[in-house]
This record gives C-alpha cells, sequence and structure tokens, in this order.
C-alpha cells in the first residue's frame, strides 16, 4: 500500500523493532541502497546481547560480497558497524 510516505535513509538502520524473519530483506535492501549512493560505512541496530537479529545480521554480513569487514559498534554493542567493499575503478 502507498500512503505516500517517503522514507529518507542515510548510513543507519534500526532493526530491532522488526521481526527475525524480515531481517534479511531489510539488510539487503539498506546494504544495496547504501551502495548506490556510495556511502561506505554503515552502522546497523540489532539490540544487545544474544540477539536473535544480532545473529541474523552476522551471517547476512559474513556472506555478502558487497561487505570489507565489520565489527561491534565500540560505544554500543547493540549496533554492528560494517565497511562496504568499494568499486573498483576501470
Amino acid at each position: 500500500m502507498d500512503d505516500g510516505h517517503v522514507v529518507e535513509l542515510d548510513d543507519e538502520i534500526d532493526l530491532h523493532h522488526f521481526h527475525p524473519k524480515d531481517v534479511k530483506l531489510l539488510l539487503m535492501d539498506f546494504i544495496e541502497d547504501a551502495k548506490a549512493r556510495k556511502v561506505s560505512t554503515i552502522r546497523i541496530i540489532h539490540g544487545k546481547g544474544q540477539s536473535v537479529i544480532k545473529s541474523v545480521v552476522r551471517g547476512i554480513l559474513e556472506k555478502s560480497d558487497d561487505i570489507s569487514t565489520f565489527h561491534d559498534d565500540n560505544y554500543n554493542w547493540g549496533a554492528t558497524i560494517a565497511v562496504l567493499k568499494c568499486e573498483e575503478k576501470k
């Protein structure tokens, strides 16, 4: 349903309000969008502790060809910082 609302994306996505089954598609779309906008570093909020969403996020980042490295946010373990791979110049 299109209700006319536009969502502006930046370098951060907060996933801890979403159901784990929805996280994969959301995160993959977010990474693609960040890549298209030439964002080099993204922050993914997933929640602290042994979060199911954090496990899903880490699995996606480990398998993604678009991610160079990732690590816990130093100030907030409820978030992960990921560095996108740069496009090679031709």
